[in-house]
């Protein structure tokens, strides 16, 4: 639900979009879900999210995203997890809203704390806000169990719904208060935050399993706020490391 704080230049912008988007044609031409006209405008935000992370990536340390999750970026429809009004923008590389004062993130941000998460097959994780349920999908498409909390009524019925309605029966949602984490469903190997918080909660942190990786934005509402890594040594020491300054709605909670 954000987008990092980076000024592109527009016509050059455009320029390296053109190219890349040719260049990627080949690649996720064939991994579409279905033909639902929209592969030309997947291609070009893949396109855009590959130039991002190579242009930006001394942040992240990491000057590529993992080829798994470009081609999940690459084939999965993400105009059906945007209000009908805003699916024009879907996949335009910014946040879209959702209603309810909340917003589906910049795709480039969903590529980014997914590839921080090193999400495998077979790993459970986490997610604090569901959203629109996009990241979710993202997650459970790289072969992840996913539970997900979302404290907005409407919207987690509505992503419940969707998810149900697209075929992911390895996606758990509730409604609740994300701060307490899902402890019935835990130890997770991994745990991602889609709000920003004050701080970093410790109940997630006791969810989290020993070498599981959480990435959560931390900062006050509506100004710019870190994107933080935090990783679990095997000892259960922890290791948290600032990634890239992002903007990301508040996390509603009783505790933030």
């Amino acid at each position: 639900m954000g987008f990092p704080t980076i000024m592109i230049d527009g016509q050059g912008w455009r320029i390296n979009l053109c190219r890349l988007a040719t260049a990627f044609g080949v690649m996720f031409g064939s991994s579409v879900l279905a033909d639902d006209g929209m592969t030309r405008e997947r291609q070009a935000m893949v396109a855009e999210v590959v130039a991002m992370a190579r242009d930006f990536g001394a942040g992240t340390g990491r000057d590529a995203i993992d080829p798994r999750i470009l081609g999940v970026l690459g084939r999965l429809p993400r105009h059906e997890f945007v209000p009908v009004p805003f699916r024009l923008g879907a996949y335009q590389n910014r946040p879209q809203p959702i209603g309810y004062g909340q917003t589906i993130s910049q795709p480039y941000i969903v590529a980014v704390m997914t590839d921080l998460l090193r999400v495998g097959s077979g790993d459970t994780v986490l997610e604090i806000g569901t959203g629109s349920g996009y990241q979710a999908a993202v997650m459970a498409e790289l072969g992840a169990r996913v539970f997900s909390i979302e404290i907005v009524e409407p919207l987690a019925v509505e992503a419940t719904g969707r998810l149900r309605r697209l075929g992911y029966a390895n996606i758990a949602t509730k409604i609740g208060d994300g701060y307490d984490g899902w402890p019935e469903r835990g130890p997770f190997d991994a745990i991602v935050v889609t709000a920003a918080a004050s701080h970093v909660p410790p109940p997630l942190v006791r969810q989290l399993k020993r070498g599981g990786r959480m990435v959560i934005p931390v900062g006050p509402a509506f100004q710019t706020q870190q994107l933080l890594l935090v990783e679990k040594r095997q000892d259960g020491t922890l290791t948290t490391r600032q990634v890239m300054t992002v903007v990301f709605v508040p996390l509603t909670s009783a505790h933030n």
